[in-house]
């Protein structure tokens, strides 16, 4: 058994309550670690930490160009144990070791990358049509920023903030969920031996009632960036309106996969397959609704189904394994129980609807990849985001229906058109309200790319150059060289 401590100050120490909380392994069902049980306290001392170091401590008096450098050194330390670092996320969250491994080998490059920014952002001078003035703006670290992490991709998604907050000359508070906090934690051993100073990198492990709350309300912090579900998302919003925080948030989706009848059926299938499949659909971009043309369903779906029928189910550490466990107890029971739901709603179960009993998967929390056809897009299968292996397949007769049923959705994250034809192609491209599309691929990200929703999909984008501008503050300067002050009573 493993016992963490939380990151605070450059210290690692316990919880103020002493209270500490299990984390499971969704493989083995089984405890494998204790977090710290932090509360409203330790909020407050991390938060005074990353004041202290924003303020008058040795970060607020190096220079861009330095930053640069300690966010290039902890890349490479991150690709020095990325195996570890790998490792510690598949017992934590049960997703397959080949897909972390990946994800933890590429996350350097956003370091590099916002390394590479954190001197490369210039102000401008103005024009002015104001006589005898010189004007122009310098952007500014926003300040302390609390960073609210999911259980699905915990440091990827970190990164994907922590990478642009830092290169801006920001500090931070972190707050991973309760079901993954050790990946994070193990980060901060990364931090400490990078050179970060004192208190500019601070973790606080626990709760939403607790933490995350204490973090939305705290009047020290000026920004959270946060990932997770709607409903938390619109919390954090609310309570955070007190001292009018700035907000980047990534609430999920019901991302569409469109299939043209023009389609490479071959390669649609292996794209839809993944898109709903890989990660055991606990991603928020997850292709969870198919919307295939009425000309080619029966042929797609069939050959759809005789590839999902072969994923390979199993230990996540093993490379081999296709579909790992959910990764915890609420939501396989939340999984099941939407399984249920679309059965009542008439939705017809072709594949998988059930917990997966082989004895590759063991004690952990498996369900069997699910489809479901003659799903109408009203229903609650089509409209819930699942977070699980589910898909709702969905008929459509032309190219306007197709985007119609795609559209209708409170969600606008991401959406995956499968065709052979250009001008469809660029068409969709416009047509469809979400984020991020994908023609005959899907699931690509890259540091260089800005990722982010429309609608209740969240606001603001994270990776691409414009995501350091989100924790900058743009600044105006204006100089008079006139000694003679005008009437102080007029606007000039």
């Amino acid at each position: 058994m493993k016992d963490y401590r939380c990151f605070i100050d450059g210290g690692w120490v316990a919880a103020e309550s002493g209270d500490v909380f299990e984390s499971t392994d969704p493989f083995t069902a089984k405890q494998w670690a204790n977090m710290p049980k932090c509360d409203a306290r330790d909020v407050d001392k991390a938060v005074g930490a990353a004041r202290a170091a924003f303020e008058t401590g040795e970060w607020s008096k190096i220079n861009a160009t330095q930053r640069g450098h300690l966010l290039r050194r902890l890349g490479d330390l991150i690709a020095r144990d990325a195996d570890h670092l790998a490792a510690v996320e598949v017992q934590d969250n049960g997703k397959l070791y080949a897909e972390m491994r990946g994800q933890v080998g590429y996350i350097p490059q956003w370091f590099y990358y916002f390394g590479g920014m954190a001197d490369k952002v210039e102000g401008a001078v103005m024009p002015i049509d104001k006589p005898d003035m010189f004007t122009y703006t310098r952007h500014e670290p926003i300040g302390v920023v609390a960073a609210i992490t999911p259980w699905n991709s915990p440091l990827l998604l970190l990164a994907w903030k922590m990478a642009p907050a830092l290169a801006a000359g920001c500090t931070m508070v972190i707050k991973p969920s309760e079901f993954t906090s050790a990946s994070t934690l193990e980060l901060m051993r990364l931090i400490e031996e990078a050179g970060f100073p004192e208190g500019v990198v601070n973790v606080v492990t626990g709760f939403g009632q607790d933490v995350g709350e204490a973090l939305s309300t705290h009047p020290g912090i000026d920004k959270i960036a946060f990932t997770g579900g709607e409903v938390s998302g619109r919390k954090i919003a609310e309570k955070s309106a007190g001292n009018f925080k700035r907000l980047t948030l990534e609430l999920g989706g019901k991302s569409a996969q469109l299939v043209f009848a023009d389609a490479d059926i071959d390669n649609a299938v292996k794209g839809v397959v993944s898109g709903i499949f890989a990660a055991t659909g606990q991603t928020c971009i997850a292709g969870s609704r198919l919307l295939v043309h009425d000309s080619i369903h029966d042929e797609f779906l069939e050959k759809f189904l005789a590839l999902a029928a072969t994923a390979r189910m199993g230990d996540p550490m093993d490379m081999s394994t296709q579909v790992g466990p959910v990764t915890t107890q609420p939501q396989y029971n939340r999984i099941l129980s939407m399984i249920e739901m679309a059965k009542g709603e008439g939705a017809s179960c072709v594949m998988g609807g059930k917990p997966a009993e082989r004895p590759e998967c063991g004690d952990g929390w498996f369900i069997e990849p699910t489809v479901f056809a003659g799903v109408r897009n009203e229903m609650q299968i089509a409209q819930q985001e699942v977070f699980g292996p589910l898909l709702s397949v969905i008929r459509f007769t032309d190219d306007d229906e197709a985007y119609a049923i795609a559209n209708d959705t409170p969600y606008g994250l991401a959406a995956g058109v499968w065709t052979t034809d250009m001008a469809r192609a660029f068409t969709a491209a416009q047509k469809l309200r979400a984020g991020t599309i994908w023609t005959n691929t899907y699931r690509a990200v890259s540091y260089m790319m800005p990722f982010g929703g429309f609608k209740n999909s969240g606001q603001g984008r994270e990776s691409g150059q414009d995501a350091i501008y989100d924790y900058l503050e743009t600044k105006s300067v204006w100089m008079a060289f006139n000694k003679d002050v005008p009437n102080p009573f007029i606007m000039r």
